[in-house]
């Protein structure tokens, strides 16, 4: 017994007792509510990494203290005092903060309209959470025992303050070379490889279309197999022309969908372009509406979004999209930022030249749309708010990330008193802001075109930023949205984490919430198009059909 306590209290001197404070006060801040609801195994990875972080801080804190020459004696007696201390409160402090923490989640769950869990998986949460925390602990350490090795070494030759910067740069290099450099590019190649190999299936159900409005018919010069495993999807969905006229009652025509894969060009240029020559040869430029569409990740395009501006558009209406990438989406948004931007740019630029080709009594209205990486890639066209007003008869740019510009100016610059989560901007003159349909009515009057930013107060990826590690943003600062917990607050590094995992399944809760978007597209289409003879009856249909209540496609 007396070998087992020995043993025990050695591994106990391992840790900093004000690290494991550091530590303690990090997992209760952990628990607390985020954006979204989180399963018991992330919020496992949240809590680790949060423990882990107030572990390092504390350490930090100790360290700084000793740097400055304090350097406090306590006796043995005081040291077993505040060691019990440490345990008595861990004791209250973690089956509190998981009881706590469950039933925070559970409120969540309520607000986005999801089921209940089950709060016993929550008792994995520390195992995963002690897990998490130790590893990244000794990786922290054998950085530090690293560095210390090379900088010891580097003083056989150099005066010690150098041999330890030196050491903490080459660190720092050898850090950014794992992360950014060869294994990094090696990773990504892997996973480029596996999704260009997935791009090659097609999803249950889809089958070739054979109108000649669509990619990838007989008559389209764009192969079947070429337009990807999305690009099929989309272009043998929609609704048909008898669809649309079922539900508003009015003749209609079949909506066209072009699109190219990312095979059929070496360039992303020669993609769009190729876009274009089916908008020619589908007479596109002859309908009464056009849309040009980036895609997500390897070619997503919102079939709720999509299907409600051809509804709304009596089928006398185009859409353009192409794909770009075999990545997807999440792994876009983390490796390759460039590219979406590059492809929003090409389609728009390679579609405007076509239009404005024609003359002006002769063209269609022109818009824009694009959800998520789609929205940021479909932005980069334009330089400013006014640069989208300018150019288009109207856009929906929906659940925006917060890297995106020009979004990210607009929001900046928002009418004073209004809200980051739904801005005013110039008084609403043409750009709005909407959560849910009706927030787009603002006293002022809408004029032509009209844009609109369709974002939720409850999405991560419009509110996930590396700002979020050591700064308050203004959405936490502000009232909160009602489908946010009102009890979310603002903790440095914390927040950062909690948001981060709230991406993992963003979009898998019901429409209206986090990053999923869904029939309302109805309404805002036909804010932004205001279509002659269109009632509000003409509008529920269209969601009604878009949710499988009445046609569809």
């Amino acid at each position: 017994m007396n070998t087992v306590r020995t043993r025990l209290s050695g591994y106990g001197r391992r840790f900093h007792p004000i690290g494991l404070s550091g530590a303690l006060m990090f997992f209760a801040w952990s628990m607390t509510p985020s954006l979204l609801p989180r399963a018991w195994y992330l919020q496992g990875v949240a809590t680790g990494i949060g423990v882990a972080t107030g572990y390092g801080i504390g350490c930090l804190l100790a360290w700084v203290v000793r740097r400055c020459g304090i350097r406090p004696q306590w006796s043995p007696r005081a040291r077993r005092i505040g060691w019990w201390t440490l345990a008595g409160a861990a004791v209250i402090v973690v089956p509190t903060f998981l009881v706590l923490g469950s039933w925070w989640q559970q409120i969540i769950r309520d607000l986005v309209g999801v089921p209940h869990a089950s709060g016993s998986f929550y008792l994995l949460v520390v195992l995963i959470a002690v897990t998490v925390a130790l590893l990244l602990v000794a990786a922290g350490r054998g950085v530090r025992t690293g560095t210390n090795r090379l900088a010891r070494f580097g003083t056989r030759f150099v005066p010690v303050p150098v041999a330890r910067l030196s050491a903490v740069v080459l660190a720092l290099m050898l850090g950014v070379f794992l992360v950014n450099g060869a294994v990094y590019q090696v990773l990504l190649g892997v996973a480029e490889r596996s999704a260009e190999t997935a791009d090659g299936g097609t999803a249950d159900g889809v089958t070739a279309p054979v109108l000649p409005e669509r990619s990838g018919s007989p008559e389209s010069a764009e192969p079947w197999d070429s337009l990807g495993r999305e690009g099929r999807t989309f272009v043998a969905g929609g609704p048909t022309a008898d669809q649309i006229e079922s539900v508003t009652g009015e003749p209609a025509l079949t909506p066209i969908r072009v699109y190219a894969g990312r095979e059929s060009a070496d360039t992303i240029d020669g993609v769009a372009e190729r876009v274009v020559a089916e908008l020619e040869r589908t007479h596109a430029f002859d309908r009464e509406a056009l849309a040009v569409v980036t895609t997500t990740g390897r070619g997503w395009v919102n079939s709720n979004v999509a299907g409600a501006f051809e509804y709304v558009n009596g089928g006398d209406s185009a859409i353009a999209g192409m794909q770009y990438s075999f990545l997807p989406s999440p792994l876009s948004f983390i490796a390759d930022r460039e590219t979406p931007q590059e492809a929003g740019q090409a389609l728009f630029e390679a579609v405007h030249r076509a239009w404005s080709a024609r003359p002006e009594s002769q063209r269609p209205k022109l818009v824009v749309f694009g959800e998520s990486l789609g929205s940021y890639g479909g932005q980069a066209a334009f330089a400013s708010g006014a640069d989208i007003v300018a150019r288009t008869d109207g856009a929906l740019l929906v659940g925006t990330p917060n890297f995106a510009q020009p979004w990210g100016r607009i929001t900046a610059d928002r009418d004073p008193g209004s809200p980051e989560r739904l801005p005013v901007v110039d008084e609403g003159r043409n750009i709005r802001f909407a959560s849910r349909p009706d927030d787009v009515d603002l006293p002022g009057t809408w004029e032509f075109p009209r844009v609109v930013f369709w974002q939720h107060a409850s999405d991560p990826i419009t509110w996930w930023s590396f700002d979020l590690l050591l700064r308050e943003p203004d959405w936490l600062r502000e009232p909160l949205g009602p489908d946010v917990d009102p009890g979310m607050r603002w903790i440095p590094f914390v927040t950062f984490w909690q948001v981060t995992l709230d991406m993992v399944f963003s979009a898998d809760v019901p429409a209206g919430f986090g990053h999923s978007f869904g029939p309302e597209a109805a309404d805002l289409w036909v804010d932004i198009l205001a279509p002659e003879q269109w009632d509000e009856t003409s509008t529920v249909r269209v969601r009604d059909a878009l949710t499988g209540i009445g046609p569809q496609d």
